[in-house]
C-alpha cells in the first residue's frame, strides 16, 4: 500500500524503524531473534510471587529484576526500557522537539503494584501504605513515564486497555495518526507486568496449562500467563529516508472489531470478519500472507475457533503457515501482540518464520502447518498479526517488508 488519496484523505507511508523488547526469551531485539529462530522456552517457575496453594507454578518471566527506586512499577519499567532500546535501535534520533505520540497498550497495568498494596493493608492497616506504590499505580503511567523517561514535550501519551489484543490497537493506532501527518513518529506497543492476581485468575478459569504451553496440539493443556514490553518506532517514510533511518518493514494495514458475543469465547465468524477488514485496510490480498502468527492461547476453544476463522478466509485447503509464539513467550497480555508484531518484524528482516514449539501431534480440528518445534527458512512479503481479547475485541494487524516502490 503506497501513500495517496484514501477516503479524501492525503497519507504517508508509515515504517517501522526501531525495535525495543523486554521478553521471558531475551531482552533487546537480537537476543529476542535468537529466542525465536532457536525456539527458546520461556518458561520456569514462578519468582515472582508466592505460589503456596496451587498445584502448579510455571510462567514466564522476564529473566531480570527492574529497579523501582526510580519510581517506576515493573510494568511500567518494562515499557520505559522497550521504548530506550526502540529508540536506540531507530538509530538514536532526538525526538524531543517533534510531535508524536506514545501509545501503551495493557490488559493489567500496574496490577502488581496493587498485589502488593493489598498485602500491605492485611498486614499493617489502611495506615501502613506505602505512599510511593499509591503514587504508580496508575494504568496512565505506563506510556507517561516514556516520555518523562526520554524528555518528550510534544506528545500525546495514551495507554489503551482493550486486554490481550491492547498492543495491536496501539499499533493501529500509532499508524494512524503517523499516516495522516498528525504525528512525525509514534513509540507505540504493550507491556504488562506478571502478579499473582492475574496467575490466579487464569487457573481459576481452568485456562492454565501445569508445565508447558502447546498451541494447536491435540492434548494441549492451556496458557502460560507470562510478562514482558514491545515497542515499536513508527515514523513516515520521507522523513525516516531524510534522517537516514534503518527502514525494517513496512506497517500496511489493520482490522478492528467487537463482537461482544461471549465474555472469553473468541467468535469465529467476527475474527473471520476482522482478518478481511485489515486485509482490506491494508490492499493485501490473502494468497499474499507468508504466514499467520496466531493469537494462539492453546486454550480449546481460543485455537479451534481461531483456526476456524483462519480457513474461512484463506480457504480450508491451504492456509497459510500458522504460527504461536506464545508456545515460547506465555501470554504476556497487553504486550502480547505487540511482542509477537516484533517477531513478525524480525521474520520480514531475517527471513524465516518462527515455530510453534512444544508441539507433539496437531489437533485434527485444527489441521494448519504450525511450524512445529524448528524454525523454518522463508521468502517473506507480507505477514499477518492475530490478536484476540475477552470481550471480543478482535484486532488485525498486516505488516510487509520494505518496497522502495509501493
Amino acid at each position: 500500500m503506497g501513500a495517496g488519496d484514501r477516503a479524501g484523505v492525503m497519507t504517508r507511508r508509515v515504517v517501522v524503524t526501531g525495535l525495543g523488547v523486554v521478553s521471558p526469551i531475551g531482552i533487546g531485539v537480537a537476543d529476542f531473534a535468537r529466542g525465536l529462530r532457536a525456539g527458546r522456552s520461556g518458561a520456569a517457575p514462578v519468582r515472582g510471587f508466592d505460589t503456596t496453594g496451587f498445584e502448579h507454578d510455571i510462567a514466564c518471566e522476564v529473566p531480570a529484576d527492574f529497579d523501582e527506586s526510580a519510581g517506576l512499577g515493573r510494568a511500567s519499567g518494562f515499557a520505559v526500557e522497550a521504548a530506550r532500546r526502540a529508540v536506540e535501535h531507530a538509530g538514536a534520533p532526538d525526538l524531543r522537539e517533534r510531535r508524536g505520540l506514545v501509545a501503551i497498550g495493557s490488559t493489567m497495568g500496574e496490577s502488581r503494584d496493587i498485589d502488593a498494596l493489598v498485602a500491605q493493608e492485611l498486614a499493617d492497616g489502611p495506615d501502613g501504605l506505602d505512599p510511593a506504590i499509591v503514587q504508580r499505580m496508575n494504568a496512565g503511567r505506563l506510556s507517561v513515564s516514556i516520555a518523562c523517561e526520554l524528555g518528550l514535550t510534544d506528545v500525546e501519551a495514551v495507554t489503551i486497555p482493550t486486554a490481550c489484543a491492547a498492543g495491536n490497537y496501539a499499533i493501529g493506532y500509532g499508524y494512524d495518526v503517523v499516516r495522516a501527518g498528525e504525528a512525525d513518529f509514534a513509540l507505540c506497543g504493550g507491556a504488562d507486568a506478571l502478579c499473582r492476581k492475574t496467575f490466579a485468575g487464569f487457573y481459576r478459569l481452568g485456562a492454565m496449562a501445569p508445565e508447558r504451553c502447546q498451541p494447536f496440539d491435540r492434548d494441549r493443556r492451556g496458557m502460560l500467563t507470562g510478562e514482558g514490553a514491545g515497542v515499536m518506532v513508527l515514523e513516515d517514510l520521507d522523513s525516516a529516508r531524510a534522517r537516514g533511518a534503518p527502514i525494517l518493514a513496512e506497517v500496511l494495514g489493520y482490522g478492528l472489531n467487537c463482537d461482544a458475543a461471549h465474555p472469553v469465547a473468541p467468535d469465529s465468524d467476527s475474527v473471520a470478519r476482522c482478518m478481511r477488514l485489515a486485509l482490506k485496510d491494508a490492499e493485501v490480498k490473502p494468497e499474499e500472507v507468508g504466514f499467520v502468527s496466531a493469537h494462539g492461547t492453546a486454550t480449546k476453544a481460543n485455537d479451534i475457533a481461531e483456526t476456524r476463522a483462519i480457513k474461512q478466509v484463506f480457504g480450508a485447503e491451504s492456509p497459510p503457515r500458522t504460527v504461536s509464539m506464545k508456545s515460547m513467550l506465555g501470554h504476556t497480555l497487553g504486550a502480547a501482540s505487540a511482542l509477537a508484531a516484533i517477531g513478525c518484524v524480525v521474520a520480514l528482516i531475517e527471513g524465516f518464520i518462527p515455530p510453534t514449539i512444544n508441539h507433539v501431534e496437531t489437533d485434527p480440528e485444527c489441521g494448519l502447518d504450525c511450524v512445529p518445534n524448528h524454525a523454518v527458512p522463508a521468502d517473506l512479503r507480507v505477514v499477518q498479526n492475530n490478536a484476540l481479547a475477552f470481550g471480543g475485541n478482535n484486532a488485525i494487524l498486516l505488516l510487509g517488508r520494505y518496497e522502495v516502490a509501493a
